[in-house]
């Protein structure tokens, strides 16, 4: 790992247009919270990079990274950290906001990852089935769930050889005992970059807010030896269902209660069987493929592609 000296020197060139900072100023900083405070060195230097920000009234995309590491996206697992990536771009979904520009998944060797363009960085497109070279990408973190965020600063080089990816998805098969809470016609807030679901009208981080519906269904599979806690996202609930955003908006709309459609989904689909397949987010399985069973015999199998979760 570097030595203070040399985070410091990164970290005061990154400020050199925009603050008079000098890397003994910035290494006394890191010694400070590292040799007193005991502080890990990311954590030290995102505080102190912090600090800066908010002393020259920045967001963070707006200072020139210090050099993204080269990673895998299996491998990303810390927040704010800029890193470079080699990836092919595995799906891309319709953007929920306008802000974003573009919105899908990114994948390599190592699996895949989620990841978003804001419409303010005014980047290239990025081509579903390309591979690209990707510099100066940023890492967050929501709920234990890692995503890239492509910003004003980010490099895109197309690659002349594809890059392979790796399968991460993993299995679950059982009866569907049980929808949990969430599940149904729900909201989600509205705010660029924050797509958490409503309680009571307000979002954790945002307070009270106009959220905007979205559908999921929330379940638990039982093999009889293990449960398996499953999302479906609004197209995986349309298909197991057959029900619609629009259609559950209007029954919510008719019932003047939004619980109708998760008594409805409950009514169509617990007790039947399924196999389930999609990548793991923490206990989750995301149904990117599912097939109902019945009577120990497969039934007609449907492809999910689109996920929002």
């Amino acid at each position: 790992m570097p030595d203070v000296r040399t985070h410091a020197e990164e970290i005061s060139a990154q400020f050199s247009d925009h603050l008079d900072v000098t890397p003994e100023e910035v290494a006394e900083k890191l010694r400070t919270l590292v040799e007193e405070y005991s502080v890990p060195m990311d954590e030290a230097r995102r505080s102190v990079t912090s600090s800066y920000l908010e002393e020259a009234g920045m967001d963070r995309e707006e200072i020139a990274p210090a050099g993204g590491e080269s990673t895998l996206v299996g491998e990303i697992d810390d927040d704010e950290q800029w890193v470079d990536l080699e990836v092919q771009v595995a799906d891309l979904w319709e953007p929920r906001h306008e802000s974003i520009a573009q919105v899908g998944l990114l994948g390599d060797e190592s699996g895949t990852i989620k990841f978003v363009a804001f419409s303010t960085s005014e980047l290239p497109e990025l081509e579903e089935g390309v591979s690209y070279a990707l510099g100066n990408v940023v890492t967050d973190e929501y709920e234990g769930d890692y995503s890239v965020k492509l910003n004003r600063t980010t490099t895109i080089t197309e690659l002349d050889e594809a890059v392979e990816i790796g399968d991460d998805s993993t299995e679950a098969v059982g009866a569907l005992v049980d929808l949990q809470s969430g599940s149904g016609l729900i909201k989600r807030c509205p705010e660029e970059d924050c797509t958490r679901v409503l309680q009571n009208g307000r979002c954790s981080e945002h307070g009270p807010v106009d959220g905007e519906f979205d559908l999921r269904v929330k379940a638990v599979l039982d093999d009889g030896q293990r449960v398996q806690e499953v999302i479906f996202d609004e197209s995986a609930t349309e298909a197991l269902t057959g029900i619609s955003l629009p259609e559950a908006k209007q029954m919510a709309q008719d019932a003047l209660d939004t619980t109708v459609v998760e008594e409805e989904i409950a009514a169509s689909v617990v007790g039947r069987y399924y196999r389930v397949s999609g990548p793991e987010l923490g206990r989750y399985v995301l149904a990117d493929e599912f097939t109902e069973l019945s009577g120990g015999v497969d039934a007609e199998e449907t492809l999910i592609r689109a996920r929002s979760i």
